[in-house]
């Protein structure tokens, strides 16, 4: 028998709805409100099936166990370090629960706003695509206690206010580790590459042979980690080189260039010009901080 809440140790707040609409209906939070959140630890026999979706976009952080999500007619595994996203109001049927084997504990929150369906999209979730690969579980669930923490003192709007700023980045970070490569793939070699070669030049043949994908294979994972292509990262890696020498040394214009591999200083100076709109000399020579 699935049952959706009652676990040992479990926390779980939930935001009377005449509260979430009037949160709608003022500034701030008409963008971005948490409406529910809660931690389920070792959650066995934890299922909802909901055949009209949700109101709300559901966010759900697996940092333990295993457990499972069915949306858009596909059933998805989720693991250890992984995060679920269904987007709210499609009306699209969809279901989740734990392992039985070994259940899940998770910690989630739900959310609703005007904002939420870009930042939704800026994760990469799509119907098919549900499921987002986490770098560092643990600042999410932190992110996630702190919410938590928060509704249970009370959910005034000053604190649904407050926790709307603690959801908003843990969306941020969701879509940040999307792009971020995973520990040993391909696009984190050739990222790790390339930051190690800042004072030389890379050529795509030669970095997709060192990684073993193909040059067009690693062109179409930089362009959808970075939007752009891997001359174009390594650039950027050089001229934020570039910036910290000039903004914490007194090297030359041409001394600098020379670390990041541009040993002829007007070609260094037309690409930085090129990305910052100045030339070397003008960016150093405003004051910043």
């Amino acid at each position: 028998m699935e049952r959706a809440t009652g676990f040992q140790n479990q926390r779980l707040v939930v935001v009377p709805r005449p509260l979430v609409r009037e949160a709608l209906a003022r500034p701030v939070t008409r963008r971005l409100v948490v409406t529910d959140a809660g931690a389920f630890p070792v959650a066995e026999a934890h299922g909802r099936h909901r055949p009209h979706g949700a109101p709300e976009t559901i966010v759900i952080i697996c940092v333990a166990g295993a457990g499972w999500v069915e949306t858009a007619g596909a059933r998805f595994d989720v693991g250890k370090s992984t995060a679920v996203v269904l987007p709210g109001g499609t009306g699209e049927a969809h279901a989740y629960g734990a392992s039985p084997q070994d259940p899940w504990t998770i910690w989630w929150c739900h959310v609703r706003g005007s904002d939420v369906e870009e930042l939704v999209e800026e994760s990469g979730v799509r119907p098919d695509r549900p499921i987002i690969p986490l770098v560092a579980v643990d600042r999410l669930t932190a992110m996630l206690d702190e919410v938590i923490s928060a509704l249970e003192r009370d959910q005034s709007p000053a604190r649904l206010v407050a926790t709307a700023g603690m959801a908003w980045k843990l969306l941020t970070t969701l879509a940040v580790d999307r792009r971020l490569p995973e520990q040993g793939t391909p696009l984190q070699q050739a990222m790790k590459f390339l930051e190690e070669r800042l004072d030389g030049t890379v050529r795509l043949p030669d970095l997709a042979a060192v990684v073993g994908v193909s040059s067009s294979q690693l062109s179409k994972l930089f362009r959808e980690a970075t939007g752009g292509g891997v001359l174009a990262h390594h650039t950027a890696l050089k001229m934020a080189r570039a910036r910290l020498l000039l903004d914490t040394t007194d090297l030359t214009i041409a001394h600098v260039g020379r670390e990041v591999g541009l040993n002829d200083q007007f070609y260094f100076s037309r690409q930085f010009r090129r990305m910052h709109g100045v030339s070397p000399s003008a960016y150093r020579a405003d004051r910043k901080g």
